[in-house]
Parts: C-alpha cells; sequence; structure tokens
C-alpha cells in the first residue's frame, strides 16, 4: 500500500534540496545570456553597433545554442548531470567574462555564439534530470520555481545591471565591460559547486531517508508504468507532435526574446531616464510575471490540463505587445508590456509536461534537447528581427506588432497537440493503462 504521506515528504524534501540550487544557475545563466541588453545601452555607442549589429549579435547565442543542444543533452544522459551541468557552468561563465574584450561586431557575434554553444544543454538538461526526481503531477510546480530564475534575473539582475553601468571608468574599464565580469564570476564558482553538490542517481541520495527514497521510486516508477511506452531515439526525433511542439516553443521564444533582448532600450526610450533607472523600470515586468508564472502552473498541476494554459499564456502575451505598440502614452505603453511579459513567462510550466509525458530514457534526452533546441531559435529570430524593424523603420512598434503575431500563433497552435494519452497508444499500437490529461 502506497504511504502518500511519505511520498509527498519525499517530494518535499527533493524539492528544497535540487530546485533552490538549480534555479540559482539558472538565475546567473539567465542573467549571463540577457544582460547584453543593458550593456548596450552603452555599448551600442561606444563601439557604434547599429540596431541590426546589436540584433545578431544577441541573437547569434541561440545558434550555438541549437547545434549542440542535442549532443551537449545526449551526452548529459551518459555521464550524469552531476559533471556535465557542472561543465556547462563553468565553459559559460568564462565566455560570459571574454564578452568584456568586446572591440567590434565580428568579436561581439563571435563571442556571443560561443555563449550560446557553452550554454547549450543546460536548460533541458535540467528538464530531463527533473523526469528523475518528480513525477509528473509535480513536474510543472517544479518547472515553474526553476523557471523562477529567470524572472529573478530580471527583477535584481534589471537593478544591478543598471548599477555596474555607472562603475564606467573605474580602473580604466567602461560601465558594459564591468556588467560583463561581474556578472561572468558566479558561473564558475556555482559550477564548480555543482560537482559536489548534486546527486546524479536517487539510489545515492544520502541526503534522502531510505523510506523517502524507496516512496519517491516507487511513485516514479508507477507513473512511468501507466503513462510511458519505450520511444526509440530516432522515432522521437522523427515523431511529429515533437516537431509540432518544437514549433510552439519556437513561437513563444521568438516573442520572448525579443522583448527581453529590446526591453531595457525600449523602456529606455519610454522614460528618458537614466541606465540606473532604467533597471529598476525594467524589474517590473520580470516581477508581474514571477507572481503569474506560479499561479499558472500550480493550476495546470491541480487540473492536469496543460494545452490551454499554454495557449491562453501565449495569447495574454499578444494581447499586451499588441496593446504596448499601439498605446499613445508611455505609462499605458509600459503596462502593457508588464501584461505581455505575465504572459510570455506563463506559457513555460504547463509546457514543458507536454513532451515528458510521453518520452523518456534516451528519447526524453534527444527529444526533450530537440525541442528545446529548435525553440531556441526564436531566441535568433525575435531579436534580428526587433533589429531589423528599428532600423527600417526607426520605432519599435513595428517589431513589437510582429512578436504579438508568433505569439498568437504559437497558442494556436499548441491547443492542435492530441494530448499524451493518444500520443502513447499511437506509439505502442495498445491502448495504455491509464491517460494523463495534457
Amino acid at each position: 500500500m502506497v504511504d502518500a504521506a511519505l511520498e509527498r515528504r519525499a517530494i518535499a524534501r527533493v524539492r528544497r534540496r535540487l530546485i533552490p540550487f538549480l534555479a540559482l544557475m539558472y538565475f546567473v545563466a539567465y542573467l549571463d545570456r540577457v544582460n547584453v541588453g543593458f550593456a548596450a545601452l552603452q555599448m551600442n555607442a561606444a563601439l557604434g553597433f547599429s540596431g541590426r549589429v546589436y540584433g545578431l549579435g544577441a541573437g547569434i547565442f541561440f545558434l550555438g545554442y541549437f547545434l549542440l543542444e542535442i549532443p551537449s543533452n545526449l551526452i548529459l544522459a551518459r555521464v550524469g548531470a552531476r559533471l556535465w551541468i557542472s561543465r556547462i557552468a563553468i565553459v559559460w561563465g568564462l565566455v560570459s567574462i571574454s564578452m568584456l574584450l568586446v572591440r567590434g561586431p565580428v568579436s561581439f557575434i563571435t563571442l556571443r555564439f560561443l555563449l550560446g554553444a557553452a550554454e547549450a544543454g543546460f536548460f533541458p538538461g535540467i528538464i530531463f534530470y527533473f523526469t528523475s526526481w518528480f513525477p509528473a503531477d509535480a513536474r510543472a510546480r517544479a518547472v515553474a520555481q526553476f523557471s523562477m530564475a529567470s524572472m529573478a534575473a530580471g527583477i535584481v539582475g534589471a537593478p544591478l545591471s543598471g548599477a555596474l553601468l555607472s562603475l564606467r571608468g573605474v580602473w580604466g574599464l567602461d560601465g558594459w565591460q564591468w556588467l560583463f565580469l561581474v556578472e561572468g564570476v558566479p558561473a564558475v564558482l556555482l559550477g564548480a559547486i555543482a560537482l559536489a553538490f548534486l546527486t546524479d542517481a536517487r539510489e545515492h541520495a544520502r541526503w534522502l531517508p531510505d523510506e523517502e527514497r524507496a516512496a519517491l521510486v516507487a511513485a516514479l516508477d508507477r507513473a512511468r508504468g501507466a503513462t510511458l511506452v519505450s520511444i526509440p531515439l530516432r522515432a522521437a526525433l522523427l515523431n511529429r507532435t515533437v516537431w509540432r511542439l518544437a514549433a510552439v516553443l519556437f513561437l513563444i521564444v521568438t516573442s520572448g526574446y525579443g522583448f527581453s533582448f529590446f526591453l531595457p532600450q525600449i523602456v529606455k526610450g519610454l522614460s528618458q531616464s537614466s541606465d540606473a533607472a532604467v533597471g529598476f523600470w525594467s524589474a517590473l515586468p520580470f516581477l508581474c510575471a514571477a507572481m503569474a508564472m506560479r499561479a499558472v502552473a500550480s493550476h495546470s498541476d491541480r487540473t492536469g490540463e496543460r494545452r490551454r494554459h499554454v495557449a491562453a499564456s501565449a495569447w495574454v502575451a499578444a494581447a499586451g505587445l499588441g496593446a504596448s505598440a499601439l498605446a499613445g502614452a508611455p505609462a499605458l505603453a509600459f503596462a502593457a508590456l508588464c501584461v505581455a511579459a505575465v504572459g510570455m513567462y506563463s506559457a513555460t510550466p504547463p509546457f514543458w509536461p507536454l513532451p515528458t509525458a510521453f518520452l523518456r530514457g534516451t528519447a526524453a534526452a534527444g527529444g526533450i534537447a530537440l525541442i528545446n533546441a529548435v525553440g531556441n531559435l526564436g531566441g535568433f529570430v525575435g531579436p534580428s528581427l526587433m533589429g531589423w524593424m528599428k532600423d527600417l523603420s526607426g520605432s519599435y512598434a513595428a517589431g513589437i506588432l510582429l512578436l504579438a503575431t508568433t505569439a498568437v500563433v504559437s497558442g494556436a497552435l499548441v491547443v492542435t497537440v492530441r494530448p499524451a494519452f493518444l500520443l502513447i497508444r499511437a506509439a505502442s499500437g495498445t491502448p495504455p493503462c491509464r491517460s494523463t490529461p495534457s
């Protein structure tokens, strides 16, 4: 007989052990990924970058990310999360610090590409790692708590980045160089700590009492037996639903990174404030998104429904982006940006339980990496579109409307994804024991 209370205690203990540390790593990763948006407030003028050059450099991160995402996640599945996540963090930290050496478009674009290649595999690796520690009905909440680190990177990182820009001239470095130096060092330190802190297998988790470990293993095995079938890696990579989910994520990410990489510059244009003040104002959309994200994720876990939560979030993002582009008053445009952030960032937690509902093992590592890699190409397209439209039209409004369009389409596409139990039946040729809402 299953001891539900023991199972809940085990999951709670795992949550307390893993989520804070992994979220801190993601906080630093996300900060190192998007701090270029704040650096641009000084760097673009200092180095003579146009909107197109900046947009290309900001977005090319995701081409490096795309090329190495699947190999990185497959290596993680083979060597274990402890070693591989540690390696990822140390290398991306070193590359991030090297950004202070940028001298022109070529070095800027090259280092941004290398930063994406270095970080490839981190986020999908954590999603895959969660499948070994959290049952399906607790996974969206775990992903939400982990993903809230990206909100914290905006809430805390935005004012921090604004303050670091004020160090212009100290020790002969410009403010944007101090930003890359100070925000890159923590990744190297956390990578070293991860090597000692993370546990690859539940069986080796000495921090988990024996009875709780047994209850957790039973819960995970029970969930796998009820809802999953083995799908070969090749079949997962060729699965139409995997590619459809990749397209959904691509559209969400196009909107999200087009928004986040240009947010400081948009806020600067709306407020005409100092760089430090822009940092504080830019934190507000992320604060709003953080409060909404957890509520959406909890409701999705509670109801077991995923697709409509993703679609509704995407459409809220589209409404906010569209209103921001069309608003005449700066205050209204900024309020609409906060609404857009709520929608964009609330879509992620209920999205990731969709592929993990029908993929496992090597297929899960490869399938999740494929979805994340293709999806994150939107991180190249979104900023590139924004930079191109800014140079073409002289304002951000046209680019923001394009981002709103991609958000609308992502919501329409995700509702066409079939529920997990149909995917399982199609893959196995037989009805499953129990269906899982999606």
